[in-house]
Formats: structure tokens, C-alpha cells, sequence
């Protein structure tokens, strides 16, 4: 199977920001949604974007990140204040194998919307 490579060093970490103001990295970000909607429907690619976005997380907090923190107690009491006005750390949840198990195992009974829903795999 032939995924789209992602540059890692062409994708920003920030949130979308207001249309008004645009960040650096975003064009990069509009491009990452653009991809992970072409890719609606193959979950294994999905799934290996994810996990390139992890990735990236981990080698941004690991590297360009740590490596920017404040050296004194009053810029990083600063940013901290910041994270936790704009929305703490960036946590990239996972999936537990655990809820994909449970989903499998479902009765279509137990299910509210057994008739209209959708199977999980074609």
C-alpha cells in the first residue's frame, strides 16, 4: 500500500486559528484535513496518519519545544499561565483496542439505532 509521505518538518503544531489571523504552519494543517478526508473510508491509512501525528507530537515536545522553554521561573510560570488560558497540553487521545472489541462484539439489539447504523467494516 502506498501512503502519502508527510513531511514532518512542514507541519505545524498549532490549532487552527481564526480566519482573521493566520499562523504560520497553516496552510499545512488545511492540507492534513484535506488528506485525512480523501483517506475517509480506508482506515488503514488513517490509522498510519495518526500514528505519523504522534509522531510529529512526540519530536515536537521532545525537540523544538523543550528546547524553547523559558530558562527562568518567571517566563515559565508565564507560559503555564498561557497553556492553561488557551487549553492546557495538547493531548493526542488513543483509542483503546479495548473499545473497538466492545464494538465488535455489540448486539444489534443493544444498539439504539441498530436499523440506521452503519457496519464497521465493508
Amino acid at each position: 500500500m502506498n501512503d502519502p509521505v508527510i513531511p514532518v518538518d512542514s507541519i505545524a503544531a498549532a490549532p487552527s486559528p481564526p480566519a482573521a489571523e493566520q499562523l504560520p504552519g497553516s496552510d499545512q494543517l488545511d492540507g492534513l484535513r484535506a488528506l485525512a478526508s480523501s483517506l475517509q473510508g480506508n482506515p488503514e491509512a488513517l490509522l498510519d496518519l495518526l500514528r505519523r501525528l504522534e509522531q510529529l507530537h512526540r519530536a515536537i515536545q521532545d525537540g523544538p519545544f523543550r528546547d524553547s522553554l523559558p530558562e527562568d521561573r518567571n517566563g515559565l510560570f508565564r507560559l503555564l499561565e498561557s497553556m492553561e488560558d488557551s487549553g492546557g497540553w495538547p493531548y493526542i487521545p488513543r483509542l483503546q483496542l479495548r473499545t473497538f472489541m466492545e464494538l465488535l462484539q455489540r448486539e444489534p439489539a443493544e444498539e439504539p439505532e441498530a436499523a440506521d447504523a452503519e457496519p464497521l467494516a465493508a
